[in-house]
């Protein structure tokens, strides 16, 4: 079994439209959906603020790689633009884990890094995530370290930047 957990999230448009879409379009290989949180823009650009959710999903046929492929043909039905990195998106949807037969997969390819470089970095990536998986784990620089842990070491500021809301995806 494949599976994947990813960060989706939107600023412009109908950003729940948007993040709705995702789940939708993954149907039946869908296992869970945390809440929907607003959160400020990371990345130092100026913009609105983002909803952000994570979707946890599985597929037995599908690999890192056609993972990345849903990913980017859902951001392509939203008519992604990716002009200023960091900046304004009708739709991003991360692959921040893959895992296989229960292990994380691991890549250093240009085109696919796994897990997400930065996940553990992002309070929006970690809040939602850890609603879905409250033992959830990620390897970082080599270590697998627990999400609750990575959140904790956030500074208090990033963590603050992320709302529960009371929209629904499911």
């Amino acid at each position: 079994m494949s599976e994947v957990v990813l960060s989706i999230g939107s600023n412009l448009g109908d950003r729940l439209a948007l993040l709705r879409s995702v789940v939708d379009g993954l149907g039946a290989a869908v296992r869970a959906v945390s809440g929907v949180y607003e959160t400020a823009p990371w990345g130092g650009v100026e913009q609105d603020p983002f909803l952000n959710a994570v979707v946890v999903a599985d597929d037995p046929g599908a690999d890192a790689a056609a993972w990345l492929r849903r990913a980017h043909d859902f951001e392509r039905a939203a008519e992604r633009v990716r002009d200023v990195r960091w900046g304004p998106r009708t739709l991003d949807v991360d692959l921040v884990c893959c895992r296989a037969d229960g292990r994380e997969v691991l890549s250093t390819e240009p085109e696919l890094t796994l897990p997400h470089p930065r996940a553990h970095e992002r309070a929006f990536v970690l809040v939602p995530w850890l609603e879905v998986e409250p033992d959830a784990a990620l390897t970082v620089d080599g270590r697998v370290r627990r999400a609750d842990e990575l959140l904790a070491a956030l500074a208090p500021a990033e963590r603050d930047d992320v709302h529960r809301t009371d929209l629904v995806l499911r």
